[in-house]
């Protein structure tokens, strides 16, 4: 569906980024990888995926807290790719402590990352989209782009932040090629909610299996985590003709808890 269309996807490494960029990569795109981590092993799974299509697979260490080497990884992309037709904005970070004890330092990566990068991003790709007549970009937000959750702030702040850049960037595209859409998901079982699923289940001395559900059964009713390969599947279709006129939506993937 997508050969000879090429993405970046931020954040790629491993979770929701990689699960874009396999998807991606079965789909036929050229996909440039960028995060931090077992480089060479994403690299190898999205190699894997690309070679029945003759696709191609890149990576760009660009800090996605630092403008200019984001601007550096859109032309690195250009330059090797032709392109970039469609952007993953998925580089994610956070901290979780009361307003009043939140580290400033936290505070300010937080934002760089989760906000400010996807803002640098798009401004660097637009204007190619733009002159192609056909773009897609698609910000990962959260559910915390939706509602808020305590001790989160810097968080809940930077994904409502996407939602809110996500609309206004989709309203100033409307009459284009490009659409720009964000998708809201609850707990996904990646690396980094495993690493709090592991905390709870070591400080109250339960199983893995029964810190997860206490987990989901705070906020998800549907009391299972959502996959990186189910949000993958939905930004494939925002990429297919059938998203032609899906434009500044804020898709949640939640198992229910906006619904509450």
């Amino acid at each position: 569906m997508l050969k000879g269309k090429s993405a970046i996807v931020t954040g790629s490494t491993s979770g929701i980024g990689l699960g874009m960029a396999l998807a991606l990569a079965k789909a036929g795109a050229n996909v440039m990888l960028n995060g931090f981590g077992d480089v060479a092993g994403a690299k190898a799974q999205v190699a894997a995926e690309s070679a029945a299509f003759g696709g191609k697979v890149s990576y760009h260490g660009a800090d996605m807290s630092k403008p200019a080497e984001i601007e550096a990884m859109v032309r690195a992309c250009e330059a090797e790719f032709g392109a970039v037709d469609i952007l993953v904005n998925n580089a994610g970070i956070q901290h979780v402590a009361n307003i009043e004890d939140f580290p400033v330092d936290r505070w300010d990566a937080i934002i760089a990352i989760n906000l400010n990068s996807a803002f640098h991003t798009m401004r660097a790709a637009l204007p190619g989209m733009k002159a192609r007549h056909w773009g897609r970009i698609i910000n990962v937000a959260s559910v915390h782009g939706l509602v808020g959750s305590a001790q989160k702030s810097a968080y809940v702040a930077a994904k409502h932040g996407i939602v809110g850049l996500t609309k206004v960037a989709a309203l100033e595209n409307a009459t284009t090629g490009v659409t720009v859409n964000a998708i809201c998901p609850g707990w996904v079982l990646t690396p980094l909610v495993q690493k709090q699923v592991d905390a709870r289940a070591e400080s109250l001395k339960i199983s893995n299996d029964e810190a997860k559900r206490q987990l989901l059964a705070e906020k998800q009713p549907s009391l299972q985590f959502t996959t990186p390969a189910e949000l993958a599947e939905l930004a494939l279709f925002m990429c297919s003709p059938a998203g032609d006129n899906i434009r500044g939506v804020a898709w949640n993937v939640d198992g229910g808890w906006t619904a509450q």
